[in-house]
């Protein structure tokens, strides 16, 4: 195209353009007939080259436009999601995009006006297109100097399509600088100035902009950088937050602050031409500093008051078909947010444990540490998860992790710890289920060995040295007496009696799983606990015998609730009955005798308790694991460099020198304390009988027996 040429056909449109057809607002049909016929003319006249790629042409280009889509959607904008306690407090808002949504009538009229003098002065006057500045923006485009000439109405849509982008080519393509992309955005913008009113398009914009440092919304952005509300900017800081929507990075005033002041400045002159503000006024508050009174980003679990749970709570929620069925649409609903998740979070045991673990492992300056998860028998609700280690993601910081070292690796936690003698109840389980009773006795001396076990493959078993904890006494024993002192031999032989994947199969049923999500290895000190595995697993383990033989998924959440239509969806328990009544009363019988007298000596509650003690070979990790008929908890403790070459052997933890810890000496105290926070509201039932099936519940070992196992 000629210089000639294009000159004339500029001429023309301008022509055009000093018509009266926009003098009124006529018939809406007229109008939008009307702005069709401009862009049509625009397009023709200063984007020929380019028709093509659009599907216009130049005689036809105001009816092909008019044909363009523009059915845009207006959606909800993504704000927080709010979880709360189980009690209904409160406790973190997660965003994506933080954003808070408010009224018109909740931003300072020195915003809206400050917006309107830097981005378009116009925006009551036009129709979503402002002739002016459009056909100003086009020629020097045309040209090669690239200009903006948007209306606020076409920016609103602009960030619309960019919000509504489900994958960075539609981001990309949303941004594009292209005139293409331009003419869609208009398109868009006319019927989106028939839909809504002014007041409307503007109460979107200033909700829907990015004002940098993660400040998705006017009510944010105020909150952030000055720590007021949209209502109380003044013109100064309303200048600063109307300059940052054309660059927020680059007029950031937390990073650049030259840049930023230079840009308020523009803002507030402009405020003056537009006589939103008195000369001297502006000149005032040109004079002043920034005014930055900065509030820290929030949105995040790392700045809720139970970071570790609501890490885990919006983990599940995005695998859970609460939010819908696939993966696709869960990210979705969670990237927009906008709803209340009531967790399960009870907060006086959270509290309980917290106070308990912090007192006996505090977090300063130690490589120890200890965790804690809570859950309810016969619904699987997770009650609490709680660590002495505090949420943060500097690896070089001691006493700080981003790991939640109560729960799985793939729920965030780590690869596990192994268990010790905490594994010995579902040896018991499987011996009760096949009809042993608790008088199965052997003779346990402080060392053996063990031959002939196999595994679920049917492949033999080499030859297994067992011996005795320094916790364990020798002799003869019975289920009773091998359970209370945790008799490593006794337990030994009980697992090749019941036989090695009996063993195994029954602490699956019981839903234990290694934690980094591997198969659990069936060899011969499987009794013993020497898999990796959470807190969590085994407290929901122990949950099942305490609602007799029923295991319920681990869940977090009780229900989701829309913030805009108040619908409440609840989450059910996934329950399943996988061990009989009485082999499940069996082992709740027996794992009460452990506070009398047993490992668990004088960590009772006032109540009804069952529970075990657990140290691994060489007390690489320590554990406590307990329950009362309505609440099921477990505390591991070790070193997060690993129990096995850091043992917790000679440490000195929370001012108190351990030359060996044992379950019953850490773990028991604080599993005892948080218990009894814990389940101070609760009522103290009692756990059902002892099965008569499997003897004498007071039974005592034969004092004499012979050996029947291999030494």
């Amino acid at each position: 195209m000629t210089e000639s040429n294009r000159s004339g056909q500029f001429r023309g449109a301008r022509e055009f353009l000093k018509g009266d057809l926009f003098k009124g607002r006529g018939d809406t049909l007229l109008r939008l007939s009307g702005l069709g016929v401009v862009a049509g003319l625009l397009s023709a006249a200063l984007v020929l080259p380019w028709a093509g790629s659009i599907g216009l042409v130049a005689r036809d280009t105001a009816a092909g436009f008019m044909a363009m889509p523009s059915d845009l959607e207006v959606p909800p904008l993504s704000s927080r999601i709010l979880l709360t306690t189980d009690g209904g407090e409160p406790f973190a808002e997660v965003a994506e995009r933080e954003r808070e949504v408010v009224g018109l009538d909740e931003i300072s009229p020195w915003m809206t006006g400050a917006l309107m003098a830097i981005e378009d002065d116009r925006f009551y006057e036009h129709s979503g297109l402002d002739l002016r500045g459009v056909l100003r923006a086009a020629t020097r485009t045309a040209q090669g100097d690239t200009q903006g000439g948007s209306t606020l109405t076409q920016q609103y849509v602009k960030n619309l399509l960019i919000e509504n982008a489900e994958s960075e080519d539609e981001i990309e393509s949303a941004s594009a600088q292209t005139l293409n992309r331009k003419l869609v955005e208009l398109r868009y913008a006319i019927e989106i100035e028939e839909r809504h009113t002014k007041d409307e398009i503007l109460e979107g914009y200033l909700n829907l902009s990015y004002f940098g440092a993660g400040a998705h919304g006017i009510e944010v952005a105020a909150k952030r950088y000055f720590s007021v509300s949209a209502a109380e900017l003044d013109p100064g800081q309303s200048a600063l937050l109307a300059g940052l929507v054309r660059g927020p990075s680059f007029y950031d005033p937390l990073s650049n602050p030259e840049a930023a002041l230079e840009r308020r400045n523009l803002v507030l002159d402009r405020m003056v031409a537009t006589e939103v503000l008195g000369a001297e006024e502006g000149a005032g508050y040109k004079e002043s500093d920034l005014g930055l009174d900065p509030t820290p980003r929030a949105g995040s679990c790392s700045e809720s008051d139970y970071p570790f749970f609501c890490d885990y709570t919006m983990r599940w929620l995005k695998e859970s078909d609460l939010l819908g069925e696939s993966a696709a649409e869960r990210e979705q609903l969670i990237s927009r947010g906008g709803f209340t998740v009531r967790t399960t979070l009870d907060a006086a045991a959270q509290d309980a444990a917290q106070a308990a673990i912090d007192k006996r492992v505090p977090h300063e300056d130690s490589t120890k540490f200890a965790a804690q998860a809570f859950v309810e028998p016969g619904s699987g609700r997770v009650r609490g998860l709680a660590q002495n280690l505090r949420h943060g993601f500097d690896d070089e910081r001691v006493g700080t992790t981003s790991i939640n070292l109560a729960v799985d690796q793939a729920e965030g936690g780590s690869t596990g710890y192994q268990a010790g003698s905490t594994f010995k109840p579902f040896t018991l389980a499987a011996a009760l289920d096949e009809g042993l009773g608790y008088g199965t006795s052997f003779s346990a001396p402080k060392n053996m060995s063990i031959s002939g076990m196999t595994n679920c493959e049917g492949g033999r078993m080499s030859s297994w040295s067992v011996r005795n904890a320094g916790e364990s006494d020798g002799g003869s024993h019975n289920m009773i007496s091998g359970t209370k002192g945790s008799v490593n031999t006794y337990f030994a032989q009980l697992q090749k009696r019941v036989g090695l994947c009996d063993t195994a199969e029954m602490a699956k049923k019981l839903g234990v799983h290694r934690a980094d999500g591997g198969e659990l290895g069936v060899w011969s000190s499987f009794t013993l606990g020497d898999q990796e595995v959470s807190p969590l697993t085994m407290a929901a383990a122990y949950a099942t015998f305490a609602a007799r033989g029923q295991y319920c998924e681990p869940r977090p959440v009780r229900s989701v609730t829309d913030d805009e239509t108040g619908e409440e969806t609840k989450a059910g328990s996934e329950c399943e009955q996988v061990i009989k009544k009485r082999t499940a009363d069996g082992v709740n019988h027996l794992l009460q005798q452990t506070f009398d007298g047993g490992t668990a000596n004088g960590l009772d509650l006032g109540r009804p308790v069952a529970g075990k003690t657990g140290t691994t070979d060489s007390a690489a990790y320590a554990w406590f694991a307990g329950y009362t008929p309505n609440l099921a908890s477990t505390v591991a403790v070790g070193d997060v460099r690993g129990g096995e070459k850091h043992p917790l052997q000679g440490v000195s933890i929370g001012g108190r020198y351990y030359g060996i810890v044992y379950g019953g000496t850490l773990p028991g105290p604080i599993w005892q304390e948080s218990m009894r926070g814990a389940t101070a509201s609760l009522p103290a039932e009692s756990f059902a009988g002892s099965p008569g099936a499997f003897g004498d519940p007071k039974a005592k070992p034969p004092k004499e027996k012979e050996d029947d196992s291999d030494t």
